[in-house]
């Protein structure tokens, strides 16, 4: 593998110039893309320390890769923390890691309207009604409305009826829609509710016990089961969790745990006293680990939808000051009894959970990032971190068209896959065909700034390599190692061609290295077979439509605009085209048409 047996000349200076303050630094890749972002409170101590010393194998791979840094001085570490959660949110490098949680809890709200209603909900909305939660488990939040519906006959309906309906006739609505609801009755119910959702549960549970005894002593028997119910739906409801403070107040427990270069933490959700959920997440660190601890506090409450509770509970070693005024929450960091032992309790759990997953991150690891590094070896490349893969599909050179996937650290990156329908080639040339795609992919990547691979793979033979080939190093004065993929009588991956003449690069068939590239060779041909599936469909279709009488391009969309989607009209009935407006006699011939 080629490599960097030194630290360079660029990077050797900017060392010896680094000041002794606190502030963010930007690590670079060969291609200047920022691969990390960190914070330091003296720059000059933290930033050397990657290129001195023993470091595990994680930071290794990040120093391997390092060929340039920048920095940003900043004026406490306060504000070093903050600008580098915005500098990882900016540039998403590859090596920090980003929550992206687009989880949104659910909250029970006692809305504002003249005849109240109990909701659950995602969104809150200022000056809307009363909101209780969030509740991180959802089963929670619903079995908790349930039992409400069950004490307090509220109405249930968004729109009110003209009749009465079920609720009624079982007890869990006074019937507004036709019956005189008086707003005294309402504010006696919506009052206990909000105390009971409140914490206030077990005052409310007494109450209904001197209801069900007193209802005993006059012989209302049918009453006193009610009541008895009631209690009992509460008792298994509200009463199933064990109590984990003596208080109600909101507050997040938080304990983590670090090994190998990995750190796992645990947070404990507790809700009126209660430990109602926990959160566990586990990633790979670069620098202190309670450096990185306060990175991924914040992140945890700015950048994802976690609602902030009155209270954090932090290990000792955490600097609760700083997270206080990061988070703009009361922090504790307890040294003794019960509150000391949930933080340990989080720790402990981190820990377990941590152990848990080594083994599973090691075989990922072998698959994966270890894969790239020995392809790396055997091609004589750099480690190719970012592989990007094309494949051409057609068939006797109809509707061609064109695929790219990308693997990054040896895993799919969804995200970044590309379709290209082929525009300038006429019939079936795969090479024309990838000329095309290569020039319009890499043209695109040099115009906007967008990373370059370190290798890129070609699913096809010689010919295409070449094309491709010709396409880089003669219009684009591009210098991407480029390989080729062929396969066997099979039809299974079995050879990988390199260099200029190419060349068969010797791989062991039960290589890691070589199941990734089966993996590559697989994912890009299913991608582009699958996009050619759906492009010719579509044609056949639009074929179909241009052959019933009565329908244009209109009429075309508004069928798409009705239903949707070309698969719905295809499986809808007869009733169902003439319920999107076409005449009879139209949707006649169209559905005889689909049917053959």
């Amino acid at each position: 593998m080629k490599g960097r047996k030194g630290l360079n000349g660029n990077i050797s200076n900017k060392l010896a110039l680094l000041p002794g303050q606190p502030g963010c630094y930007l690590m670079k890749d060969r291609q200047g893309t920022i691969i990390y972002v960190g914070k330091a409170k003296i720059l000059k101590n933290r930033v050397r320390s990657y290129f001195t010393g023993s470091h595990d194998a994680k930071t290794q791979r990040l120093v391997s890769e390092i060929e340039d840094f920048e920095y940003i001085l900043t004026s406490s570490n306060l504000e070093a923390l903050v600008l580098e959660m915005n500098l990882i949110k900016k540039y998403d490098p590859k090596y920090n890691v980003m929550l992206k949680d687009d989880k949104s809890y659910p909250f029970i709200k006692l809305t504002a309207e003249r005849h109240p209603r109990l909701i659950i909900t995602r969104k809150v909305q200022k000056g809307k009604g009363k909101y209780f939660g969030p509740y991180p488990n959802v089963s929670a939040a619903n079995e908790t409305k349930k039992l409400l519906d069950r004490l307090y006959p509220l109405r249930k309906c968004s729109t009110l009826p003209d009749r009465v309906c079920l609720y009624y006739h079982m007890g869990q609505c006074l019937a507004p829609c036709v019956k005189e609801v008086s707003q005294d009755t309402y504010k006696t119910m919506t009052g206990e509710i909000t105390r009971f959702l409140n914490g206030g549960y077990k005052e409310i549970k007494e109450q209904l016990s001197e209801k069900m005894n007193e209802a005993a002593e006059n012989l209302e028997f049918e009453r006193a089961k009610e009541f008895r119910d009631q209690i009992a739906h509460i008792e298994a409801t509200m009463e199933k969790q064990k109590m984990t403070m003596t208080d109600f107040t909101d507050r997040d427990i938080f304990g983590y745990a670090v090994d190998k270069g990995w750190m796992c933490v645990q947070v404990f959700f507790v809700r009126q006293g209660k430990l109602i959920e926990r959160d566990v997440s586990l990633f790979p660190i670069y620098n202190e680990p309670t450096e990185e601890f306060l990175t991924y506090l914040g992140q945890f409450y700015s950048m994802s939808n976690h609602f902030k509770p009155k209270e954090l509970f932090l290990p000792t070693e955490i600097e609760g000051e700083l997270a206080s005024k990061l988070l703009e929450i009361k922090v504790l960091q307890p040294q003794r009894g019960q509150k000391k032992d949930l933080v340990h309790l989080a720790e402990k759990n981190a820990k377990m959970a941590l152990n848990e997953k080594f083994a599973l991150i090691e075989r990922d690891e072998e698959r994966t990032i270890k894969a790239i590094e020995k392809l790396g070896e055997a091609m004589g490349i750099y480690t190719p971190y970012r592989i990007e893969a094309f494949d051409n599909s057609n068939i006797q050179g109809t509707d061609p068209v064109s695929a790219m996937i990308v693997f990054v650290d040896g895993k799919p990156a969804k995200k970044e896959y590309r379709k290209y329908k082929i525009k300038t080639v006429k019939g079936p040339d795969d090479y024309e065909s990838m000329r095309e795609v290569v020039r319009r992919r890499y043209s695109r990547a040099l115009k906007e700034g967008l990373p370059l691979p370190d290798l890129i793979i070609i699913d096809g033979g010689k010919g295409q390599i070449e094309a491709a080939r010709d396409v880089l190093e003669n219009e684009l004065a591009l210098d991407i190692p480029l390989a080729g993929l062929a396969k066997d009588d099979k039809h299974q991956t079995s050879e990988l061609l390199y260099g200029n003449p190419l060349e068969i690069i010797p791989l062991g068939k039960r290589s890691q290295e070589f199941y990734l590239l089966q993996r590559i060779q697989d994912e890009v041909h299913r991608f582009a077979i699958t996009f050619h599936r759906q492009l010719r469909g579509k044609n056949a279709f639009q074929s179909i439509l241009d052959e019933v009488e009565g329908i244009g391009p209109k009429r075309k969309k508004q069928l798409l605009k009705h239903f949707g989607s070309v698969k719905k009209i295809k499986e809808a009935t007869l009733e169902e085209l003439i319920a999107s407006g076409l005449p009879e006699r139209t949707a006649k011939n169209l559905f005889q048409k689909l049917q053959e």
